[in-house]
C-alpha cells in the first residue's frame, strides 16, 4: 500500500532499447487477441455519486445494483466480474486472474492486489519445449500444460476482506440469477464462435457453446449456464476456499490431467494459492501522480516509462491523429516494449530493476535516442544498470490475453481499475463446472534461454506468475484544489495494452480530451516490430509520409477495450467506454 502528499510537479523521462530472438513462429507476433467487431458509437456518461464502466451492459447493471445499495467499489468490482464470467466468458472468469488497483480516498492511498495466476509447483523451464525446440504457440495455448493455478477469488476475497462493505454473498445475486435465467448471446460472443474449430474440439466446451448440430450459439439466442449459477453459490455460501478445495477443486485437475496435452495442475497447488497485496508502481507525471501495476505485470512500467520519456518530445503541440503523435508515440513504445523484453517478469523469482528502470538519469539517456525526423526502426535493450542485459535473455514470446477491464468509482470517492483474464480467446479452452480454464502459462517463454544460451527472466518455474501486459491505472492530481482522484482506466487487448492505456491518458492529461473522445480515438503505436495504425480510420491517409520516415506500418484492427472514468475538477465523474467493444458506462 502506498499513501500520499501532495508535492511539487516532478519530470520523468523514459526510453529503452531491445533485440530478440524467434520463439514462435506459428503467430504474428503484433496479431491482437481477439478480432474487432462491430463498432458502436458511446457517449459520455455523467454521474454525480458514483460510476461503473465495464465490459457489457448487465456487468456495468450489476456494479450499479451493488453502489446503490451502499456497496464498496470493491463490492462492485465483485458483481461486475461475477457478470462478465458469465457473459463475457472468452475474456475472463473464475478459471483466470487479476490485477486490482484500489485508491482508497479517506487514506489518500492505492493498493495494488496480485491475483496473477501461477505455475504448478511440478512445472520445470521446458514446459513448452521439445527437444532442442518450443512446441508451436497455438499448441501450447490449447493444452492442459498452458493452465496456471487460478488467482481471481484469492485477489477478490483479499480486497473484499479490507474494503468491502456488504456481505461477500449478497454479491453474486445477480449472476447467479442471470445463469439461471438466461442471457442472450452477444454479437461479440457470436461472432467469436463462428468458425471456432479449436474450441469446438473441446467436448464440454462443445456442448455449452455449440448446438446439438455442431454449429455455434447465434446472437441474440438464450444462454443458460445452471453449473455456473451452482459454482457461485457454493464461493458465495463458503467463500473463495469452496473453488480451491473439495468438488470444484478435484474437477479443475482432472479436466487438466486428462487432457490429450496433459497439465501438472494439483489440488495441492490450488489449496497453496495465494494472492498478494504489493506497493502500487506510482511516479509524477506533469501536474499528476500516476498509479499502475507493478511487476509481474510489465504493463504498468511500460505506461509510466512511455510518459516519461514524451515528456521529452513536442508531443503536446502535435494534433492526437498527425504523423508527429503518431511519430513520438510509436517510438516510446518501441523502446519501452524492448526492456520490457529484456527485464520484466515475477519479482518473487527474478530481481526485476525497476527503480533504475524508472531513474530520471537513465530515462533522459534513453529519450535522446528518439529522432523527431526519423524513426529507431528495432530498438535494443538499455543498461538500467552496468552489464544488465547481458544477464538477462530476451524474451520473444507474443502476449494474446484475452481480457477485460472495469473502472469504478463509489459514492465516497474511493476507486478501483481491474483487468482481469484468462489468456487467449476462450483461454485453454478447458470448460469445466460453467467456466473456462486460463492458458496463462502461455505467458511465459516458450525457451527457457534465447539465442545467445542466457536464461530468460521471464521463463517457467514451479510456483512463478507469468509476465503480463496487463495495466491497471489510477491518475491522481498532485497538487491543487478539486478532488485528488483524476482518473480511472484500463483496457483489454493482449501486448497492446501499454500502448493503449498510455494513448489514452497522453489524449486526456496533455491533449485536454474528455475520457469518451480520449478512448474514441484512432489506435495507433509501436510494440518493437511493426508501427500499428488503425485500419479504417483516417491515420491511414499517413502511411506515406511515415514510411519515409522508416516506419515498417502495418494497418490492422485494434479491439482494444477502454474504460474509463474521470472526475473533473467539480467533483462531477464522466466516463466513457470503448465503441470497439460491446461495454457501457452508467452512473448517478
Amino acid at each position: 500500500m502506498r499513501r500520499f502528499r501532495k508535492f511539487p510537479l516532478l519530470g520523468l523521462a523514459c526510453a529503452l532499447m531491445a533485440g530478440a530472438h524467434a520463439v514462435a513462429q506459428d503467430i504474428d507476433f503484433d496479431v491482437d487477441p481477439e478480432p474487432q467487431t462491430a463498432y458502436q458509437a458511446k457517449q459520455a456518461v455523467m454521474g454525480r455519486r458514483f460510476m461503473a464502466a465495464t465490459a457489457h451492459p448487465l456487468a456495468t447493471q450489476s456494479a450499479l445494483r451493488v453502489l446503490e445499495r451502499g456497496g464498496s467499489a470493491i463490492d462492485a468490482a465483485i458483481a461486475a466480474q461475477m457478470m462478465l464470467g458469465l457473459v463475457e466468458p472468452q475474456s475472463s472468469g473464475l478459471g483466470g486472474g487479476a490485477f486490482l488497483l484500489y485508491y482508497d480516498a479517506a487514506r489518500d492511498a492505492v493498493t495494488f492486489f496480485d491475483g496473477r495466476e501461477t505455475a504448478p509447483a511440478a512445472v520445470g523451464e521446458t514446459l513448452f519445449m521439445r527437444g532442442a525446440a518450443p512446441m508451436p504457440f497455438l499448441e501450447a495455448v490449447d493444452s492442459g500444460r498452458s493452465v496456471g493455478v487460478p488467482g481471481l477469488l484469492r485477489a477478490l476475497e483479499m480486497a473484499h476482506a479490507r474494503h468491502g462493505k456488504l456481505p461477500w454473498p449478497s454479491l453474486f445475486d445477480d449472476a447467479i440469477d442471470q445463469a439461471r435465467r438466461g442471457f442472450p448471446v452477444s454479437a461479440r460472443l457470436a461472432a467469436m464462435l463462428r468458425g471456432n474449430q479449436r474450441l469446438a474440439a473441446q467436448p464440454a466446451a462443445r456442448e455449452y457453446f455449440f448446438r446439438a448440430d455442431g454449429s455455434p450459439r447465434q446472437e441474440g439466442e438464450i444462454l443458460r449456464n445452471p453449473d455456473l449459477a451452482r459454482t457461485l453459490e457454493r464461493i458465495a455460501r463458503d467463500g473463495a476456499n469452496a473453488f480451491y478445495q473439495g468438488q470444484l477443486a478435484q474437477a479443475m485437475v482432472r479436466a487438466v490431467r486428462s487432457h490429450p496435452t496433459p497439465g501438472a495442475l494439483s489440488t495441492e497447488d490450488l489449496a497453496r494459492y495465494t494472492a498478494k497485496e504489493r506497493e502500487a508502481l506510482c511516479r509524477p507525471y506533469r501536474v499528476y501522480l500516476v498509479c499502475s501495476a507493478p511487476p509481474p505485470s510489465s504493463g504498468g512500467l511500460a505506461v509510466l516509462q512511455m510518459l516519461a520519456l514524451l515528456e521529452h518530445t513536442p508531443i503536446e503541440k502535435a494534433e492526437p491523429t498527425s504523423v508527429a503523435a503518431v511519430h513520438f508515440f510509436s517510438e516510446a513504445g518501441r523502446l519501452a516494449y524492448a526492456d520490457r523484453d529484456r527485464y520484466l517478469a515475477d519479482p518473487d523469482f527474478v530481481d526485476v530493476p525497476v527503480q533504475a528502470l524508472l531513474d530520471p538519469a537513465y530515462l533522459s539517456r534513453r529519450a535522446a535516442l528518439i529522432s523527431p525526423e526519423r524513426s529507431m526502426g528495432r530498438a535494443r535493450p538499455g543498461e538500467p544498470l552496468p552489464g544488465a542485459s547481458s544477464r538477462h535473455g530476451q524474451d520473444d514470446t507474443p502476449a494474446l490475453p484475452s481480457t477485460t477491464h472495469v473502472s469504478i468509482v463509489d459514492a465516497a470517492g474511493n476507486a478501483v481499475a481491474m483487468t482481469s483474464t484468462i489468456e487467449q480467446a476462450f483461454g485453454s479452452k478447458i470448460f469445466v463446472e460453467g467456466f473456462l480454464l486460463n492458458n496463462e502459462l502461455t505467458d511465459f517463454a516458450l525457451s527457457p534461454v534465447d539465442a545467445r544460451g542466457i536464461p530468460v527472466a521471464n521463463r517457467p518455474e514451479g510456483g512463478k506468475r507469468p509476465r503480463s501486459t496487463m495495466a491497471p491505472t489510477i491518475v491522481l492530481r498532485a497538487y491543487g484544489a478539486g478532488p485528488r482522484l483524476r482518473m480511472v482506466v484500463g483496457s483489454p487487448g493482449g501486448g497492446a495494452i501499454a500502448n493503449y492505456v498510455a494513448q489514452t491518458l497522453i489524449a486526456s492529461l496533455v491533449w485536454g480530451l474528455d475520457v469518451q473522445s480520449a478512448i474514441d480515438l484512432p489506435r495507433y503505436g509501436g510494440r518493437n516490430r511493426t508501427t500499428g495504425l488503425e485500419r479504417g480510420t483516417q491515420l491511414e491517409a499517413l502511411v506515406p509520409a511515415l514510411q519515409a520516415m522508416g516506419h515498417a506500418v502495418a494497418m490492422r484492427p485494434f479491439p482494444s477495450g477502454l474504460h474509463g472514468i474521470e472526475v473533473l475538477s467539480n467533483g462531477l465523474l464522466r466516463a466513457g467506454a470503448d465503441p470497439r467493444r460491446e461495454g457501457s458506462a452508467n452512473g448517478r
